[in-house]
């Protein structure tokens, strides 16, 4: 009897069981310097050997397995960048992901090793993984060159994401844009681009302004665009009549939410709005994956969560906002726009 059933599709079973492999294949090959070492052009796995100071034949499968990736290339009996690795794995590109990747490889990929204790305890794992009790990102950033880096990195995932954002919403009635947590000023730059008119401000820590200051002095829209060192939690917010926060509200419990939102919704104008970048979970919570895994990610390394478009409608309009609108995007990120 057990002959005639049919099985069920292994899958997405099977798939998942390697899912972990490519992306530490990935990590690993960022880590080891194989897309900078390529960065100047296709070379030979002996001369990489040489170059990486690698063993031969594990380097080959290595890259071998970032061809299948669509990494690397293959010309003739020499292995070349593709120009997605040239674009986001490479530190010479100013598009450059490496620094989210290498924190993802050496700090994250620890931390996810705990997911099963998040989960019982429904707290972060920094004091488990590493005996940190906090602020829970200081004690990775020990050097200026770490920062910088992961910085960086950020500054790559928002040049993918916040030219999504910055249109989500008609904005042209907005003058004074403040970007809380703006770091490197991608969204502003996004915004400042797309709309000639706007004023802006970047408001964040002061170990985040000289590379915000190198950033957009570059960007085309730097007479437009003012630095402001602060404390979003401690200090008195810039004035404003469009506030954007930017993978911020992810990171955070409800009450830190809340006390923040308040002081907004306070320094705003009658009409000002609130612009929200943050990857929107769907009203039946069964995606998107990109949601829901971020949100798992904020289990193990924040005291947040990612959250549908209703959530966040509770959170805004308990503090006096009056209307919400959220609007997907094919980004990381997802727009949410309260008015006040």
């Amino acid at each position: 009897m057990a002959d005639d059933l049919t099985p069920a599709d292994p899958s997405v079973v099977l798939d998942l069981m390697e899912a972990f492999r490519r992306s530490k294949t990935m990590f690993a090959a960022v880590s080891l310097g194989v897309f900078d070492t390529l960065a100047d052009g296709p070379q030979t796995l002996q001369s990489l050997t040489a170059s990486l100071a690698a063993n031969e034949d594990a380097l080959g499968r290595l890259l071998d397995a970032c061809v299948c990736l669509q990494l690397l290339e293959r010309q003739g009996d020499a292995y070349g960048n593709t120009p997605t690795a040239t674009a986001y794995l490479c530190q010479q590109s100013p598009q450059r992901l490496t620094g989210y990747i290498n924190f993802s490889n050496t700090v994250m990929w620890q931390l996810w090793s705990n997911l099963e204790d998040a989960v019982r305890e429904g707290t972060h794992r920094w004091q488990q993984t590493y005996g940190w009790d906090g602020p829970i990102f200081a004690s990775f950033f020990k050097t200026e060159e770490s920062l910088h880096e992961f910085l960086m990195g950020m500054n790559g995932y928002g040049l993918i994401s916040s030219p999504h954002v910055a249109g989500a919403f008609n904005l042209s009635g907005y003058h004074r844009l403040v970007d809380l947590g703006g770091a490197t000023g991608h969204l502003a730059i996004a915004a400042c681009r797309r709309y000639p008119h706007l004023q802006a401000t970047v408001f964040d820590l002061p170990d985040a302004m000289p590379l915000a200051r190198t950033t957009i002095d570059g960007s085309g829209v730097a007479d437009r665009i003012q630095l402001v060192p602060g404390d979003f939690f401690q200090d008195e917010l810039p004035e404003g009549d469009l506030y954007a926060l930017g993978r911020i509200l992810h990171d955070w419990n409800e009450k830190k939410i809340i006390r923040l939102l308040e002081k907004i919704y306070a320094r705003l104008p009658e009409g000002g709005a609130l612009l929200i970048a943050e990857k929107l979970i769907t009203e039946e919570r069964d995606g998107p994956r990109w949601a829901l895994m971020q949100s798992l990610n904020m289990l193990t390394c924040t005291e947040g969560k990612e959250r549908t478009l209703s959530e966040y409608e509770d959170l805004l309009k308990s503090v006096g906002f009056s209307r919400v609108s959220g609007c997907r995007t094919p980004s990381p990120l997802d727009a949410t726009l309260a008015v006040k």
